[in-house]
């Protein structure tokens, strides 16, 4: 909801396609000076208690930006509260990620990844819709940011309900060697190294969901409503795959279906940057969830199955920054090139550049290809 409500909210108020890039540059930079701190906190201290702080900090986020656009504050007030999100987020991700496959026996690990996508997707289904609706009931985006708020304290006490976990953490002085470690195991790790870098060059360069508000405003030329409609149809296409691998038999190829996932990704954004009838940028919209959704599942299986439980904050941190620079520095890079190029050029060219970064992978990680059910290892 709160996706949304930024979006609409600041291109409403400076007609600038560079701000809606700044909304995810605000908040991936404190994520990625953050990354080695964060998941160093993760697995040496208690993953709960991070949990719940961080969302506290996001709840004070949201009633904050309230303020702000009830007052008409001033642009940069809202980056400032973007950037905080950013804090919150840093630590949120690595401790929530290390929390949950730490609750999960190894054996439900893929099951769980598509569960855990499954959720994911549906909130992101429900949110921008939902987003959507109520600036069009309230007239502008003040009231979703308290929906958002209250949204986050749901969060809260359903985090804080979880019982306590024995997990012991280790004694480890803080040192460069203990700090870098989640680092170093991806590095020498080239099967994970090469599935979280195709992510992240993929989503960087052919993510379209930063320029919405433009495509929904300039060139589809409907509203509010319609753009919730855009920001929930990718979730849509993500959540009806991730049920559909939730049945269906284990990926026996996994390496072929990542790399031809993506290839798909880029493909379908293409169309959609073209496209000038509103039914044909949801179906593509749709699609490129879907696609998605299969990438997410075999990358998150990937890590999980591969890494120790010493080492998961550290590399969850290291996975989060990919996951978090592919989405926000890639709205940051689609609003720069829209505002320098248009909108049409920003997508089109995004979603050529991700099936190139398909074939660089293949090529420099040629073990990806090769990578089979993902169960066995």
């Amino acid at each position: 909801m709160q996706t949304v409500a930024l979006g609409w909210e600041l291109y409403e108020r400076t007609g600038s396609a560079m701000a809606l890039g700044g909304i995810g540059l605000a908040q991936v930079l404190p994520m990625i000076a953050l990354t080695i701190i964060s998941g160093h906190v993760a697995d040496k201290s208690d993953r709960k208690t991070i949990t719940l702080l961080s969302i506290l900090l996001l709840i004070f986020c949201s009633l904050a930006l309230t303020v702000i656009s009830y007052h008409r504050g001033a642009v940069f007030l809202v980056y400032g509260c973007l950037l905080l999100t950013g804090v919150a987020r840093a630590f949120l991700k690595p401790a929530g990620d290390a929390l949950m496959w730490q609750l999960i026996p190894t054996s439900a690990f893929t099951n769980a990844a598509t569960w855990n996508s499954s959720s994911f997707q549906l909130a992101s289904v429900i949110g921008p819709a939902l987003g959507g609706l109520a600036i069009a009931l309230f007239g502008s985006a003040t009231g979703v940011y308290i929906l958002a708020a209250l949204a986050a304290l749901s969060c809260f006490a359903l985090t804080a309900a979880i019982k306590p976990q024995t997990t012991t953490f280790a004694k480890e002085p803080i040192s460069w060697k203990s700090l870098a470690a989640g680092a170093e195991f991806v590095w020498k790790n080239q099967i994970i190294l090469a599935a979280i870098t195709l992510d992240l060059f993929a989503v960087l360069l052919g993510g379209a969901v930063a320029l919405l508000p433009v495509y929904a405003k300039d060139i589809l030329q409907v509203g509010p409503v319609e753009l919730g409609y855009l920001q929930a149809a990718p979730s849509i296409g993500a959540l009806i795959m991730a049920a559909l691998l939730v049945y269906l038999p284990p990926i026996q190829k996994a390496g072929p279906a990542l790399l031809w996932s993506v290839v798909g990704f880029g493909v379908v954004t293409i169309i959609f940057g073209f496209s000038r009838w509103m039914w044909l940028s949801l179906l593509m919209l749709a699609l490129s969830g879907a696609l998605d959704s299969i990438s997410v599942v075999v990358r998150h299986t990937l890590v999980q199955i591969r890494t120790p439980d010493h080492l998961r904050g550290r590399v969850a941190a290291i996975n989060s920054v990919f996951i978090s620079a592919s989405n926000e520095l890639g709205g940051f890079e689609s609003g720069a090139v829209a505002a320098l190029f248009g909108p049409v050029f920003s997508v089109v060219s995004g979603g050529i550049g991700t099936i190139l970064v398909v074939v660089a992978t293949a090529l420099i990680w040629p073990e990806i290809r090769k990578l089979g059910a993902l169960h066995e290892d």
